[in-house]
């Protein structure tokens, strides 16, 4: 078979009308898929059909397709955004897959992202966890120019490449404790490498920690599906400086909370 000659997949996909409705799966058959599509162009295919039939179209998240905003959170056979390395689903090409293939395409599955209708999930919860913690208080003036301030280049790449993170959810959809700590690591890594995020490092950390529990994502268990299947390849080291800034940050804080006590 040449890579452009088109195939038949049967689709199994989770349908789901609203956050109350138990959900289900549904079968379909998407014919004509070329190769070269996306999985979410084929997606649109399938709509159109659907459409065209009278019947509802999956509802799926998207807004980039470029691999960016982490929008198309969806489960494709068993695996966060698919099968393919360091790729979101709308990177994802049809010539991953086979004439014939069963492919089985679900929402994010965790309490901290509640499904709203069929792929879409709420993910507003990394919003909550970003902005309990991800700013500085300081006054930091107008901007200055970009070598203004002397960061090693060690740490510089550190936060750069933990700012790769597009909070997209793949880290807690494979997690078997739907842990959020690789993202929370991410972003706590990006702020606490720069001289810009010491100021707020301690506040910071417990801050979107707390935040994270409160959302009700679960612990680590050092079993690394998260970094397995991140589209941005993110390492389970932040989740290390994680740890090792909020452990500080708590020793931190006990002495201050039993100083404030001792003088009141």
């Amino acid at each position: 078979m040449s890579d452009t000659q088109s195939i038949e997949l049967t689709l199994h996909v989770w349908r789901q009308k609203d956050r109350d409705d138990p959900g289900r799966m549904e079968t379909y058959v998407a014919r004509g898929v070329n190769p070269h599509m996306s999985f979410l162009e084929m997606l649109d295919v399938v709509n159109e059909g659907l459409v065209q039939e009278g019947r509802e179209p999956i509802a799926f998240d998207h807004d980039c397709r470029e691999g960016i905003c982490g929008t198309c959170s969806m489960v494709i056979n068993g695996r966060p955004h698919g099968p393919w390395q360091g790729t979101t689903a709308c990177q994802l090409h049809m010539r991953a897959f086979r004439q014939g293939d069963e492919v089985w395409i679900e929402p994010w599955r965790a309490k901290g992202f509640p499904v709203l209708r069929d792929l879409i999930v709420d993910r507003s919860a990394f919003d909550r966890i970003i902005a309990a913690g991800g700013y500085v208080s300081v006054n930091t003036g107008s901007a200055v120019d970009a070598n203004a301030v002397p960061i090693a280049k060690d740490d510089a790449e550190r936060a750069f490449d933990s700012a790769a993170c597009i909070g997209c959810g793949a880290c807690v959809a494979a997690c078997k404790n739907a842990s959020a700590m690789l993202f929370v690591g991410a972003k706590v890594a990006h702020l606490g490498s720069l001289p810009q995020g010491q100021p707020e490092r301690d506040r910071r950390v417990l801050a979107m920690v707390r935040q994270m529990d409160q959302e009700g994502f679960g612990n680590c268990t050092n079993q690394y599906e998260c970094e397995a299947v991140c589209p941005k390849e993110i390492s389970v080291g932040v989740i290390a400086q994680l740890n090792r800034d909020y452990l500080r940050a708590v020793a931190r804080e006990k002495p201050a909370v039993q100083e404030m006590g001792s003088g009141a």
